[in-house]
């Protein structure tokens, strides 16, 4: 069926399509100026001296594995609730995979639990910033720092989020973000990196380029890849960034709409992001332990919804046979409801008042 409300809505009517016409007619086609200043405005925003823009977040983070040095016979920690590009990235280098599971009550990693699975062979602690939550930074560098260990963020579904140590993606060896379609910002596809290193950053660089700092006088002093971004989606970004400000702001009142209307239902309840800590609720979650019958009644009314996608132990290649009782749970009652910076308010008055109906038949 058509729907009425899509689970996610976002715009490009910010002079994005000038944008990319200026900078075709400046014949900025690949990588050049543009990516560079939109690298440069990034780093501004974050308050940190590097930004290596790529092709996506998925990229980011390989490559940001990849610079670690990450490799087969180390291990790599990662948490059971995320989208599996998170553990795909030191997989595809040979790593193996150790999953952590969350919190009881929220979707990220349980910090509490990581030394349990840290070994000799513990090379990197990948911690993710779901939904925008900080994933415990303070006692995850704190772990690091007692085992000589790296910490690479993900913070692909966190850009603007904060905790009080400052921006998330940004307390850590490198973090990640994304540009995809469903962020905060988006240029359709892109990622980028930041780091406070700058032996590592220049690493990033030559690594974005098949190994080589200049193109025209290479030399091929390390292994790299094509991880060019390109000057017609950095105008895209630009003219995104200007407005993510505003952006921030609508999903927090997003937020708010849904965390009042869905307080006193029984069937029903929001995961809470701690807006008042900094975070940004990027996406609505929910648990209903009727998903599919939700879901359905939802789409009856014309309302897109989305089920939480499932645990990484249950991706055979990991060869992961633990247990992860909390995660279990998010995986089998999590929905992700219409939220995003273009979604009109009275649509999210709409879906409440669906779900409030929903809630009260039984």
């Amino acid at each position: 069926m058509g729907y009425l409300i899509r689970w996610w809505r976002t715009s490009f009517q910010n002079g994005e399509a000038q944008a990319i016409t200026k900078a075709i007619d400046g014949e900025h086609i690949s990588q050049g100026p543009i990516v560079q200043e939109f690298e440069r405005q990034l780093a501004e925003f974050l308050g940190v001296p590097y930004a290596v823009c790529t092709t996506s977040g998925s990229n980011a983070l390989l490559m940001a594995a990849w610079a670690a040095g990450l490799g087969p016979g180390d291990e790599v920690i990662v948490p059971n609730r995320t989208w599996i590009a998170t553990a795909h990235a030191p997989f595809l280098l040979g790593a193996k995979i150790r999953i952590v599971d969350c919190q009881k009550d929220l979707p990220i990693m349980d910090p509490a639990l990581i030394e349990e699975v840290i070994t000799k062979k513990t090379k990197a602690i990948m911690p993710v910033h779901m939904c925008g939550r900080d994933a415990g930074m303070r006692e995850i560098n704190s772990i690091a720092k007692k085992y000589n260990i790296c910490v690479i963020e993900d913070a692909a579904q966190a850009l603007g989020s904060r905790n009080s140590d400052g921006f998330l993606g940004t307390q850590s060896t490198i973090g990640c973000f994304s540009f995809s379609v469903a962020k905060i910002i988006a240029t359709g596809q892109g990622g980028f990196l930041v780091t406070r290193d700058k032996f590592l950053y220049e690493r990033l660089v030559k690594m974005r380029t098949q190994g080589v700092g200049d193109v025209m006088l290479a030399e091929w002093d390390q292994p790299g890849h094509n991880f060019r971004f390109n000057d017609i989606l950095a105008s895209i970004g630009i003219q995104q960034l200007k407005t993510l400000p505003e952006r921030i702001e609508k999903l927090k009142d997003i937020y708010s709409i849904y965390a009042a209307g869905l307080k006193d239902l029984s069937r029903v309840k929001l995961i809470p992001v701690d807006i008042a800590r900094g975070e940004v609720p990027l996406y609505i979650e929910i648990l209903t332990p009727e998903r599919e019958d939700f879901m359905r009644f939802l789409e009856t009314e014309g309302i897109e919804c989305r089920p939480f996608y499932p645990g990484l132990e249950k991706a055979s290649y990991f060869k992961e046979e633990s247990c992860y009782d909390n995660a279990d749970l998010f995986s089998a009652h999590g929905v992700w409801l219409p939220s995003g910076p273009a979604q009109k308010i009275d649509d999210i008055k709409m879906v409440v008042e669906k779900i409030r109906q929903y809630d009260s038949q039984k």
